[in-house]
């Protein structure tokens, strides 16, 4: 049986390497360029409770070296910590405070729609209050929104300092790019659609097709939400790497790391038990089966397990490389596995009883 299950990992990762949408090779990247049209922007930051970041953040976007007109709202929403005073001053930024959460909307999403309400521009750009941004970022992204294309949105670099963060962090990117692979996100004739949240730039009329931000009010995973809606509007979505745009949010600690993925793993399938049982198992044999083969078993079956994991180990280095990481973790992956599996579960358990997901002191 066991020999069985080895060889089927094996086929799973020959799969995964050789035709799933060169999922491992942690590309696309826009590259630092001028658009050749330059439309108004309206950029807009939803924030709770940021008074660490947000200081960086807006100095950040006020120094974009953007030729076209751009503003800057940041939307306050309902902060407790000094968020608005820490802003700092600009003299293309408005700071809107936000109104009270009404009932079936999310946090994030009912700020960013004040802040669309506020805006006239033709495209907007919606970025998360923990993201600097290098002056040429803005027009990178713009020049990104070819004809055709109604949103495009970037993996911004995370912060990788810490121990937990070394560890779990570029693995964190790697699962995303397995899930949705971003040659096929990018492939009009695909149905895979993503983004990340962190930065996405989009085009108003794509927005207004899919009828506004409220089309998505509840969403908890909006930016995958959101691409999906435009994506499904038959506009085209662009995702990638972004070389000019890092999250300053750390997460010290392995429980801070265990809450991000805790938050909103069982809501990406959807709080089905069946789906999360598949996906236990269908985890267990891509990344557990083939350790314990190439520690354990004998012959030609420890032989495949270890073939196996080398493709896996292999397939990790490219996004070792982009967050300059020891190729050594990839060495770590069943163990780093265990963790999002036992994160996912604890996700689960959440909804099971009761605790939901928690975020900004806000429960859902």
């Amino acid at each position: 049986m066991m020999s069985v299950l080895v060889l089927l990992s094996l086929g799973v990762w020959l799969y995964l390497v050789l035709a799933h949408g060169r999922f491992w090779s942690s590309g696309p990247e826009l590259p630092p360029r001028a658009p050749t049209e330059l439309p108004d922007v309206d950029i807009i930051i939803p924030a709770r409770d940021e008074a660490p970041t947000i200081g960086p953040v807006i100095a950040s976007l006020a120094a974009q070296d953007y030729a076209g007109k751009f503003r800057i709202t940041l939307v306050d929403d309902n902060s407790t910590d000094g968020t608005a005073a820490k802003a700092g001053t600009a003299p293309n930024l408005t700071i809107l405070k936000g109104e009270p959460k009404p009932p079936g909307w999310s946090g994030k999403l009912w700020a960013l729609s004040q802040g669309i309400a506020a805006s006239s521009a033709p495209v907007m750009l919606f970025t998360d209050a923990d993201i600097v941004h290098d002056p040429r970022h803005l027009s990178a992204l713009v020049a990104g929104l070819r004809p055709g294309v109604g949103m495009v949105s970037e993996m911004v670099r995370l912060n990788c300092a810490s121990l937990a963060e070394r560890a779990l962090v570029p693995a964190f990117v790697y699962f995303f790019q397995m899930l949705y692979p971003f040659a096929r996100v990018n492939d009009p004739k695909s149905s895979v659609a993503a983004a990340a949240g962190g930065t996405v730039l989009i085009r108003r009329d794509a927005l207004d097709r899919i009828g506004g931000i409220a089309a998505i009010r509840g969403a908890l995973i909006d930016d995958v939400t959101l691409a999906r809606a435009v994506k499904s509007s038959s506009a085209a979505v662009y995702l990638g790497h972004s070389g000019l745009a890092t999250s300053i949010r750390p997460y010290p600690g392995w429980s801070d790391l265990w809450q991000m993925v805790a938050r909103t793993a069982f809501t990406q399938l959807r709080y089905s038990t069946l789906l999360l049982l598949l996906t236990l198992a269908g985890l267990t044999l891509v990344w557990l089966v083939p350790a314990w083969a190439m520690l354990f078993a004998h012959g030609w079956t420890r032989v495949a397990g270890l073939a196996t994991f080398a493709l896996a180990a292999a397939s990790y280095l490219p996004t070792l490389t982009r967050y300059r990481s020891n190729a050594l973790w990839a060495l770590a992956l069943p163990l780093i596995a265990s963790f999002y599996m036992a994160a996912t579960l604890g996700s689960a358990m959440n909804h099971w009883f009761g605790r939901g997901a928690r975020w900004k002191n806000r429960a859902y």
